[in-house]
């Protein structure tokens, strides 16, 4: 899929790394196989429960599944809720500014720290609850958006303006665990392609590394290279699930794909 000429990427936001307060560790993480004492920690106060599961491990059909998405690409219907709310932004929007997107961006939260995170940029929550996106009740940064669509019509929607996001968030997407759920995951949906080709740096957060490694494996098959999954601590949490979870003590993980160079 040739580039886009709508902006020129800040350099800023090509780094590959994560956000400042991620730490990465090759074992897993700190808030449940014990902190340094020098570094801060947070008060496990709440719980959640890990990801329920009937997989062993990743899925034993998803290069099927995967390939058979490849050959054909997708020709659901796009709902016209989704189209008028993609115009909207795209009317408003600065073209000249990087974009910045926030997919399953839920209450928001993530899209204005991530606002914060990056000034330069125009950063949009994408979510189709209403009721979600009304629990957005702080002062708006100036350069955050919240729209209320469906993600994987905003993703289609954006490839066929050619516009192309310098980064991209997917963070604690619903892991649909159950085996049969497969299609539902991402990297199991028939827009997966299509989420690729948009291209940028492409940021996953999950707390179920079956999901992550899946996503991983899915991309390999799509010709991305992929660096491998990471586990991570935080100290200051992205999303209120984030927060929950690492209170509760789960493993966090990461993957980041570059994918500037995506056709």
């Amino acid at each position: 899929w040739p580039g886009s000429e709508l902006f020129r990427y800040n350099p800023r936001l090509r780094s590959t790394g994560p956000l400042a307060q991620v730490v990465e560790h090759r074992a897993f993480n700190p808030l449940v196989e014990g902190s340094s004492p020098s570094r801060p920690t947070i008060s496990l106060n709440t719980s959640s429960r890990t990801v329920r599961t009937n997989q062993p491990g990743t899925h034993r059909r998803l290069g099927e599944v995967v390939r058979r998405h490849l050959d054909a690409l997708w020709q659901g219907p796009i709902l016209d809720a989704s189209r008028v709310a993609y115009r909207g932004f795209v009317d408003s929007w600065r073209q000249d500014c990087p974009l910045v997107l926030d997919s399953g961006c839920g209450t928001g939260t993530s899209t204005a720290l991530l606002a914060a995170k990056f000034p330069e940029a125009v950063v949009v929550g994408i979510d189709q609850s209403r009721s979600r996106l009304s629990r957005f009740r702080e002062p708006m940064p100036p350069n955050m958006r919240l729209v209320r669509a469906r993600a994987e019509d905003f993703w289609r929607l954006l490839r066929a303006d050619r516009i192309r996001p310098a980064r991209h968030f997917l963070l604690y997407p619903n892991p649909w665990p159950k085996a049969v759920q497969l299609k539902r995951r991402w990297h199991g949906h028939p827009v997966f392609p299509e989420l690729l080709a948009l291209g940028g740096q492409l940021e996953l957060r999950t707390n179920w590394r079956i999901y992550a490694e899946e996503f991983r494996l899915a991309a390999g098959i799509c010709g991305i290279e992929v660096p491998p999954v990471v586990s991570f601590s935080v100290q200051s949490p992205l999303t209120p699930f984030e927060r929950k979870y690492a209170e509760s003590g789960h493993r966090l993980y990461r993957l980041g794909l570059n994918l500037e160079e995506t056709e």
